[in-house]
This record gives structure tokens, C-alpha cells and sequence, in this order.
């Protein structure tokens, strides 16, 4: 962060002048002319934490996304399809038997076998040769969309919330001031705010793993040179099944997270796809802390313009991918290209 102000001074004070102004909005009461101006703070703060909450849904699902498209160079636009139907079958385990927890493990298992095959039979035959993989995930999603159909139908599904994170919860957050001078807290859904910090755990570990451990090392120098790397004796492939496995069975659970707050419904995969790559895209390829970043802001931007500019909210997620291309092509934490 000192490296990155030194080189950008400029651009390190409007950070600081953004994050200050952002941490008064959420954190402070609001005077009567800026309510006037720009409507009730509760509004305001409940569309910026859910903006974090999506922006935590997008990270699960592009975080894996990431791993394979932007650090082992495969192409899947399958990755949809692998939240979608994850959504799917956890609906089903939760339903069959009462418990929300138990469907994470078993989709990710499910939908991660189903990433290992994928990698095995799909991408390692064609590596190095993006236009036939992007050709061949698309006709995969393409007969995934249609047999998820043919089973679940065109209705939509809801996981129902456990118990213990049912309900509102708490945040010490002010978001109004009685007249009496009392400070009234922001409620937030609990299930939104485990699903928050669930996310956050996950992407540091990731983080962790891919750089400081050995396992981490292994993918960046397959990526790097791999014909290097297996004459030492290392079996990349390997390393390479477990990293497609991980990102798939990821993008799986993402589709239980998404069905609990939201819903799943045909044409949710294209969705989530779009948002994947755009987040890997503003974030930057390979990047964990470009994909948490990435999905924060693409999170905020999506709630933000469907509070204060409903017509326009679409635009705004692809207004930012385009001022990132042009002016950081790599996205704002990949490596220059």
C-alpha cells in the first residue's frame, strides 16, 4: 500500500477522501439537508450493505472463476451452470433433510467431481486453445441449462434460512436519530451478514494457500512454465484437477448462497456468469484480492443504481468494466500485461 501511494499520489488522496466521506455517510447521523438531498439514510444504508452482501455472493462464485480462467488459462463458460445447478441440488438436500449446513459439503463434493471431469476430459484436451474451449462450454452450459430445466422446471426455488440465522440482526450502524435524541441501529437479515464473513474467511484463506504454501507455489509455476515445473518431477496435472475441482465446487456452494437470499430460476447461470467475468476483469485475472475488490464494487454499484437510478442500474456495472479497460487494462490488481 506505501509502494502503490508513492507511485500514485494522486490517486492514493481520492482513495482517502472516498473512504473518509464513506465511513461519515455510514457511520454518522445525518443532518435534515442531506436527507432532503439525497433521501432517508436507512435507504442509503440499506442499499450499501447489500451491495457488500452481493458483492460477498459474487466473490464466492467469481472467486473460483478466478482460479480457473484467470490463473490456469481455461476458459470455462460452464461456471454458471456449475452455480446454478449447486443451487439446485442443495435445495434438494436441504429439503430431504432439514438441514441448510449439511448441503454445503455435499454440493461441493457433487459439483466438484463434476469440475475434475471437466478438467480431465474436457480442458486438458484442448489447452492452450481458448476459442475451442469457449465453443465447447458454451454448448455444455447450453445441455446443462436444458436438462436443469427438463428436472427442475421454469418455476422458481427459495432454501429456507435455518433458525439460527433467521430474523434480522443488529449492526452498530446508526441509521436514524429520534426525536428524543435516542439512536435507532440498522437491522440487516443475519443470514446476509454470516454470509458476509463466510465469504471473507474464505477469500483470505485462499489467499494464504495460493501464497504461502507450497501447494500455492506448485499453480503459479505450472502457470508460468509448465513443461519446467513436470520435468522436475512435479505432476501439474494433478495440482490442476484439485484447483478446477476447488473453483467448481465453489462456484456449487455460491448457488446455495444465492437460493437463500434470493431464488433460482432458469437463466440465473447466464447471470452469474456475466458477473464473474466482469469481476475478473475489473479485479484483475488470477487476482483473490482483485476478485474480493472486483465484487465489492461491482456489488455496490448494482444495489446502489437500483435504490437512486433503477433505469440506469444495468449500465453502471458495464460503465465500470469499460473505464477499467481503458485505463488499466490488467484490471486493478493483475499483473501488467
Amino acid at each position: 500500500m506505501q509502494g502503490f501511494a508513492a507511485r500514485h499520489p494522486f490517486w492514493a488522496l481520492v482513495i482517502i477522501v472516498v473512504a473518509a466521506a464513506l465511513i461519515w455517510l455510514v457511520f454518522a447521523p445525518w443532518p435534515d439537508a442531506l436527507e432532503d438531498l439525497i433521501g432517508r439514510k436507512k435507504v442509503f444504508l440499506n442499499a450499501v450493505i447489500g451491495g457488500i452482501t452481493l458483492g460477498a455472493l459474487y466473490f464466492l462464485v467469481a472467486a473460483g472463476f478466478t482460479l480457473i480462467f484467470g490463473l490456469m488459462r481455461n476458459v470455462n463458460l460452464a461456471h454458471g451452470s456449475l452455480y446454478l445447478v449447486g443451487g439446485y441440488l442443495g435445495f434438494e438436500v436441504a429439503e430431504a433433510t432439514g438441514l441448510w449446513l449439511l448441503a454445503f459439503p455435499v454440493v461441493f463434493v457433487i459439483v466438484g467431481a463434476f469440475g475434475l471431469l471437466l478438467q480431465n476430459q474436457v480442458f486438458r484436451r484442448m489447452e492452450g486453445e481458448e476459442l475451442r474451449q469457449t465453443m465447447v462450454t458454451i454448448g455444455i452450459s447450453v445441455v446443462m441449462a436444458d436438462l436443469m430445466l427438463w428436472i427442475w422446471g421454469a418455476q422458481s426455488y427459495t432454501l429456507i434460512t435455518p433458525e439460527w440465522i433467521a430474523g434480522p440482526a443488529t449492526l452498530p450502524i446508526i441509521s436514524a436519530v429520534k426525536s428524543n435524541g435516542e439512536l435507532v441501529y440498522l437491522k440487516f437479515p443475519a443470514v446476509r451478514v454470516a454470509i458476509f464473513f463466510a465469504a471473507l474467511v474464505i477469500g483470505v484463506a485462499m489467499w494464504l494457500v495460493l501464497n504461502r504454501t507450497r501447494l500455492g507455489m506448485l499453480v503459479r509455476a505450472g502457470v508460468d512454465d509448465r513443461d519446467m515445473l513436470q520435468a522436475s518431477g512435479v505432476r501439474i496435472q494433478y495440482v490442476f484437477l484439485a484447483v478446477f475441482a476447488f473453483g467448481a465446487g465453489l462456484a456449487g456452494m455460491g448457488g446455495i448462497v444465492g437460493g437463500t437470499f434470493q431464488s433460482l430460476t432458469p437463466g440465473e447461470d447466464t447471470r452469474y456468469l456475466l458477473a464473474s467475468l466482469v469481476v475478473v476483469i475489473v479485479g484483475g485475472m488470477g487476482s483473490i484480492p482483485g476478485a474480493a475488490i472486483g465484487a465489492l464494487i461491482i456489488g455496490l454499484s448494482e444495489q446502489i443504481g437500483v435504490v437512486y437510478a433503477p433505469t440506469y442500474s444495468v449500465v453502471f456495472t458495464f460503465l465500470i468494466m469499460a473505464v477499467v479497460l481503458a485505463f488499466r487494462p490488467q484490471g486493478l490488481l493483475g499483473a501488467r500485461l
